[in-house]
Order: C-alpha cells, then structure tokens, then sequence
C-alpha cells in the first residue's frame, strides 16, 4: 500500500466495473479512503471486497447520476462517513444508441445519454465542490472520450456530443475554481477494456481491431488500470499546476483519422 493519498478521501462514480472499478482500487492502493458510487450494489460490494482485501477502507453508496437527490446524497454521505472529500472522478456513463444515424435518434434517447454523461457530470460536481470548498480544496477527474475532441463514428453522435460537452464543463469549472485551490482535469480514454468494450465476446475481436487499428498508434486496447494511474495523477500533488487540462489516454490517437 502507498501513501500519497494518506488521509485523503476519494469518490468515483461508475466505480462497479471496468475504469471505475481500477480507479477505486487504485485510490486505495495509495492511501485513499474510498467512496464507491453506482446503482449495482452486488458488484460495487464485490469493488469493496478487494479494497477491503488490501488493507484499504472503502463504502458502497448507491447513485443514479442523473437524479439529483441521488448526488446530493451521495456526496452528503462521503462525507458524514469519512468527515471530508479530498477527490472526485465523475466516470459514470453510457454508451448511448450505436450505429444509428441523427435523424434516427429519438428524443428519450437523446435525453437518457445527455441526463446521465452531461447533466449527471455538472450535478456530481455542483455537490463535489461545495464539499471541497468547505474543506479547503480538492481535484476533481471528468471522463471524457477520445470522441470529446474528435468525429464519433457514424452512427454515434449523441455519445459524441456528450463528450465533447463535458470537455468544454471540465474547462469552464475549472476557470471558476482554479483560484479556489479546486483543481478539474478530464481525461479522454481511447478504447479501453471493460463490460463495454469486451473482444471476447461473440464477433467483436474483428470489430475492435478495426477500431483500435483506426484510434491508436500503439494498435492495441488499454487496460482499464493505464486510464486510472493517469487519473489518480492528475488527482495527486504531482499534478498541482494541472488544471483544465484533457489527457488522452489513447495510445497516441489524436492525430489519426477519426
């Protein structure tokens, strides 16, 4: 176990699988004291099991984070039980319809993947701050997307848009706050395994060798553990002069065709 987050607390939304599950794990890992917020309490139990394992300490609060109750109470909770918040990664998101173009999107569709990847990033936020400013400071992570800076793929846009929207919410609070001692990054995974992104499943090894071959230089998936060491960076006192920033963790995409 590592010490650089000793005596902090951590929350990550979406912490039951995948990104944010590592992300979690690997709070704990250096030290933190970790909030795990999702809306499935058998595998975010499961997240809680393993930091628990390691020696960490870690609890469950269930979160839909397109209710604002929800994060308020999420956020209230954190801190009733760890007396402060120190770091937030808001990661909770869906992939929204695929393969369907524009016009063929329908508004509950539009509202569902803008109410939970948009709208649930700023409530999340909205409360994580005012926790953090009462305690004197804190960093905050948004997880965007390769496709926050870059064309989705056909038939994708609504996620894309999302994405793009929560780039320009990270940098916009973070010039409301930079001088608050509250610093917000985001970070932009390209492909990265997880329940979504999954090559083992029926016919999708062709399809994400397609993708990866097009969005990474290094022609290969991410772990979910490269996309959270960099987000436990940008949360860290190795990061104290970044702000406003949107990493990618792509494997050197940005400069290929999207």
């Amino acid at each position: 176990m590592g010490e650089s987050f000793k005596g902090k607390v951590a929350l990550v939304t979406g912490a039951s699988s995948g990104l944010g599950e590592a992300t979690a794990i690997k709070f704990a890992e250096e030290g933190a004291r970790v909030v795990i917020a999702a809306r499935r309490e058998e595998q975010s139990a499961q997240v809680v099991k393993k930091i628990t394992a390691l020696g960490g300490e870690a609890i469950f609060v269930r979160a839909d984070v397109s209710r604002a109750a929800d994060i308020e109470a999420m956020v209230k909770t954190a801190v009733q039980k760890f007396g402060r918040l120190d770091c937030a990664v808001n990661n909770a998101g869906i992939s929204g319809p695929r393969l369907t173009p524009l016009a063929d999107v329908t508004e509950a569709q539009w509202d569902e993947i803008m109410g939970i990847n948009l709208k649930g990033v700023w409530l999340c936020m909205k409360h994580e701050i005012n926790a953090m400013l009462a305690n004197g400071g804190g960093a905050i992570v948004n997880v965007a997307s390769i496709y926050g800076y870059k064309p989705s793929d056909m038939g994708h846009a609504p996620y894309a848009t999302s994405k793009h929207a929560v780039v320009g919410l990270t940098k916009s609070a973070a010039v409301d706050y930079g001088q608050k001692a509250i610093r917000i990054n985001a970070v932009a995974p390209g492909f990265t395994r997880s329940e979504m992104v999954n090559p083992e499943r029926p016919r999708a090894a062709e399809h994400y060798k397609m993708l990866v071959a097009r969005h990474s230089s290094m022609n290969r998936l991410a772990t979910a553990e490269e996309a959270a060491n960099a987000i436990v960076w940008l949360c860290s006192d190795a990061a104290s002069f970044v702000n406003g920033a949107v990493l990618a963790v792509d494997g050197g995409g940005a400069g290929l065709l999207g």
